[in-house]
């Protein structure tokens, strides 16, 4: 059985391109790592439990925010390298950044020394154009930038803000 994950990806238009909310992983093994390393927010879920549940929860806690409420789009599951499934909703959201924080976990680093730390799931998170986004994304994320746009009908979101 794959592991299961779900996420949100938030999106908004300003005068620009279309951005999207993304973060970077934190502790050790990311710190020196940025081009291919930013993931949407989201987490693991069991059999049984309900992906837009999960999605928001998760949010909550990788952003220290809740999610926008509004209309959500539910896009297509993609397969990661490593074979987990994520599953990913996005809503539209202009979210203030200001005083986001993140969970913390604990690893060991370096591995066998004994020594363990907190640290933050997401040690920081960007809006940033879907051009930009899609060269900062692991790989096996961006597919959701495409069906994004997709949904959307083209490169920047006209779709109603009414909720």
């Amino acid at each position: 059985m794959p592991r299961l994950s779900a996420g949100l990806l938030l999106y908004r238009d300003t005068d620009g391109p279309l951005e999207v909310l993304i973060g970077h992983p934190g502790g050790p093994f990311w710190a020196r790592r940025d081009e291919g390393a930013w993931s949407i927010p989201k987490g693991e879920y069991g059999q049984g439990e309900d992906p837009w549940t999960v999605a928001v929860r998760e949010f909550t806690e990788e952003i220290g925010k809740p999610p926008p409420v509004g209309d959500r789009i539910d896009l297509t599951p993609v397969r990661q390298p490593g074979g987990k499934i994520i599953t990913a909703f996005a809503v539209y959201g202009d979210l203030d950044l200001e005083g986001s924080y993140s969970n913390t976990f604990t690893l060991e680093w370096p591995r066998g020394s004994g020594n363990f730390r907190e640290y933050p799931e997401i040690d920081r998170v960007a809006w940033l154009a879907v051009p930009v986004a899609r060269a900062k994304l692991l790989k096996g994320q961006r597919p959701l930038l495409d069906q994004l746009q997709d949904a959307l009908g083209h490169d920047g979101p006209q779709v109603s803000r009414s909720r």
